[in-house]
């Protein structure tokens, strides 16, 4: 799985001057999940990650690249949670190192899209996360009790990676929060709407629609994605390696 590999890359190297605090991987640190979304009403919240029409981005990257993402680690740039006293920029980006992927193209598409929906399962305590898949926004609410029990982006972040390594498919996770830094924020929602690109991309591979490059809308997605060309003109021969 090569095709955000250029991504990741690109990731590392826009946040890698910013000098981002770094924590391994420690799941007994994982903040309570209560097993549903819980409602933050305003008048609980404490404030708005992405509120206020502020930057607020998310997405998912996998690759069987092991020297991409060669440990379970939480980044985080900006403000931590309990040092943050107003609506801010938010940027939530979730790196995974699978060791497998299957020959099938349908059966590798569904595994990464699984991989993907795992941030709708994780229902932080007094965290109310709202994503909107059209979009790509994440938004969250922090209520004020959270707060005051000691919430921070070490034990959220430990949650992710606790709930992706329920797949073992997965060996690897880095997740990494942006925070305060409108400029980051901004830059990191155009790098991830590419990601979502490819996912409709693939999505469109795998329904099997027209191979005329003249007339496809993702011509572009296939110009500059290494590899996504050479999978558009093998489906429906014999199944390519993702």
């Amino acid at each position: 799985m090569e095709l955000y590999d250029s991504t990741i890359r690109e990731i590392m190297l826009r946040i890698g001057s910013h000098e981002p605090r770094r924590w391994p991987y420690e799941p007994e640190l994982g903040w309570q999940d209560v097993g549903r979304n819980e409602l933050v009403l305003a008048g609980d919240a404490a404030y708005e990650l992405g509120g206020s029409s502020l930057p607020a981005c998310n997405c998912t990257c996998v690759t069987t690249g092991a020297e991409l993402v060669p440990a379970d680690e939480v980044l985080l740039i900006g403000p931590d949670l309990g040092q943050l006293h107003a609506d801010a920029a938010f940027a939530r980006i979730a790196m995974l190192h699978v060791n497998a992927i299957s020959d099938d193209d349908q059966e590798a598409f569904r595994t990464i899209r699984d991989m993907e929906f795992v941030k709708y399962h994780i229902h932080p305590k007094g965290y109310m996360m709202r994503i909107s898949p059209e979009s790509g926004r994440e938004q969250v609410r922090v209520s004020k009790k959270a707060l005051a029990q000691g919430i921070s982006f070490r034990s959220i972040g430990n949650s992710f990676i606790r709930k992706y390594k329920e797949n073992k498919l997965i060996d690897h996770v880095r997740i990494i929060f942006v925070t305060g830094d409108w400029t980051l924020c901004r830059d990191l929602t155009s790098v991830t709407k590419r990601v979502d690109a490819i996912t409709l991309t693939l999505n469109h591979i795998m329904d099997g629609l027209s191979t005329d490059c003249s007339v496809c809308s993702f011509k572009p997605v296939c110009d500059e994605v290494e590899g996504m060309r050479e999978l558009h003109f093998k489906k429906g021969a014999a199944p390519s390696k993702l």
